[in-house]
Parts: C-alpha cells; sequence; structure tokens
C-alpha cells in the first residue's frame, strides 16, 4: 500500500477543507493512531499510507456533513490521492454514510478506531490532568457505557470495528489509548504553534 501523495501534500488537502481546529486535531489523532497501529500490527513499511488515510478520513465533513464520504472521492481525487486511498477513506463510513465495506486491516483499523478517539478525547477533557497517559481501559468504559457522555460517539460502531477485527471491546480500547499516547504531545504542540485564525 504506497501513497500517491506526500504527508505535506496530505496535511495542504486537508487544511484546504478544514479551517476548525477541533477538526485538525481529529484529523492529526487518528493519523497518529493509524501509524502506531501500522507499527504495531507488523504494517511498518506501509505507515505512511496508513497516516495519510488517517489524517485525510474525514476530509469532507466540515464543509459537508450531510455529504460525509460522499463528497470525499471529489475533494481526494482534486488533490492527487489514489483510488486505493480513496476506497480506504471512503470505507470508515461503512454502514452509516457509505456502503464501502472495510477489507484490508488497515481499513477494519479505521472503522474502529475513528469513534474510539473521539470517544477518548472527550473522556480526557473530563480529567484533571487533560491527558491521555494516565486514563485507564476501566474508567472509560465507565464512560462507554454511559450513553449521555459523548453521546455522538457511536458505541455501535465501536462494538462493530472490535468484532471485524476479531479483538475483544477491552483490547481494541487498551490498544487505542496506548496509540494516542504515542502521538499526544507532539499533536499538542503542534496544535498550540499553529494560528489557525490567520491560516
Amino acid at each position: 500500500m504506497k501513497s500517491t501523495i506526500t504527508r505535506e501534500e496530505a496535511f495542504a488537502l486537508l487544511r484546504k477543507y478544514n479551517k476548525e481546529p477541533f477538526h485538525i486535531q481529529h484529523a492529526l489523532t487518528v493519523e497518529g493512531t493509524m501509524r502506531w497501529f501500522a507499527r504495531e500490527l507488523g504494517y511498518a513499511e506501509d505507515e505512511e499510507y496508513w497516516g495519510i488515510t488517517g489524517l485525510l478520513h474525514d476530509i469532507d465533513f466540515e464543509l459537508y456533513p450531510e455529504q460525509h464520504c460522499q463528497k470525499a472521492p471529489e475533494l481526494l481525487r482534486g488533490g492527487g490521492v489514489s483510488e486505493e486511498m480513496i476506497y480506504s477513506v471512503c470505507s470508515h463510513g461503512y454502514g452509516i454514510c457509505c456502503e464501502l465495506e472495510p477489507k484490508h486491516e488497515m481499513e477494519k483499523v479505521l472503522f474502529a478506531v475513528d469513534e474510539l478517539t473521539g470517544l477518548i478525547g472527550a473522556a480526557v477533557k473530563m480529567r484533571p490532568s487533560k491527558s491521555v497517559m494516565d486514563l485507564q481501559v476501566s474508567s472509560l468504559k465507565k464512560k462507554f457505557k454511559d450513553k449521555k457522555f459523548a453521546a455522538g460517539c457511536s458505541r455501535d460502531v465501536i462494538r462493530l470495528g472490535a468484532e471485524r477485527l476479531g479483538w475483544s471491546l477491552e483490547e481494541l480500547m487498551e490498544k487505542t489509548i496506548l496509540a494516542m499516547r504515542s502521538c499526544e504531545a507532539s499533536i499538542q504542540n503542534f496544535m498550540a504553534s499553529c494560528d489557525f485564525a490567520g491560516a
């Protein structure tokens, strides 16, 4: 799996359609998480592809929320993204806003962790440390069971994502927490250094 665009080109493409810090931070979080999973699951040679797919997965969501995963192919093709990666990006919306099924392990990971990173991010905001570094699976499971907490993060998608990977829900949570720990500091530093108002 090889990317047809560089990481720098991918980030410029993301910024073309996304201005909100929240969406940029989510894209970077999913990118970092996907890079960790690529290394962890034995796909280190494909880390760039996994990361760029994670970075671009919500490219159309800020401007076209009602056409999520429908508008993405057009935006991605315009940026020189391969059809293979376009499929990977869109498959994360399987059963919600897209009928492209996640097939490769990378696509299954993206499907599973996208919603979960959102839930973990919301849980972290409630912590005194504001950090994923001291978040434990037991604490996350309580938030997961509380349907009112971060209600926009689909528990069904997270459960289905774990099933598709052949993992327990706990295993998915544990791995995703570790993945987010691996990139938290660099993302925080990057976000702090950006002038989004002037971008």
